[in-house]
């Protein structure tokens, strides 16, 4: 079921992600807007895919397989371009580095539990980490072509050192839920 709308949707995530990531190297801002503007569509897909998919009974193993796919894909093209366009202080790189690094243990872990059919469900916290994490990311695409009264960047490096918290939170509680399986012999 492919070609199911929630599906559809978890699919233009990812392929949002070549016109984010191009959108980085025209300058000037109406083009920072726009990028936000599309980064920001494609962030609400997560949230719509799910509930589409819920309301219309189509979840799928493959909406599952790629739907956190779609999600560390745009989060982590995104986080890379703002470092290298220099949108975010180094401190804040540092917070970057957190969300990512958690991202690959999360997976990985999921990846292994799922071999001994063990499933690790999504956290209500974890929820509040990503649309913590989504609209930082945006006020740091946005950066300083925002309005001038407004601290635009310091909101979105703020918001993602308190996503990058949030990271700390539900990764340790992830990996003790996983790691308790795996010692109980599930793994």
């Amino acid at each position: 079921m492919v070609t199911s709308l929630p599906n559809l949707l978890t699919l233009s995530r990812i392929l949002a992600i070549p016109l984010v990531v191009g959108l980085f190297y025209i300058d000037g801002d109406a083009w920072r807007w726009t990028a936000c503007v599309v980064f920001s569509i494609a962030g609400f897909t997560d949230i719509l895919d799910g509930y589409v998919a819920r309301r219309r009974n189509q979840i799928s193993s493959f909406g599952r397989f790629l739907d956190p796919i779609a999600d560390k894909l745009l989060v982590a093209s995104v986080l890379l371009m703002l470092a290298a366009f220099d949108r975010m202080s180094l401190p804040t790189i540092v917070a970057a580095v957190v969300i990512l690094c958690r991202e690959i243990l999360v997976s990985g872990l999921r990846e292994y539990l799922a071999e001994v059919r063990v499933g690790m469900p999504v956290s209500r916290l974890a929820k509040w980490k990503t649309a913590i994490q989504m609209i930082a990311i945006g006020f740091l695409i946005v950066g300083d072509s925002g309005p001038p009264t407004w601290p635009v960047r310091l909101i979105g490096e703020t918001g993602l050192w308190a996503a990058a918290l949030l990271t700390l939170i539900t990764g340790w509680d992830y990996w003790r839920a996983g790691f308790g399986h795996i010692r109980r012999g599930k793994g």
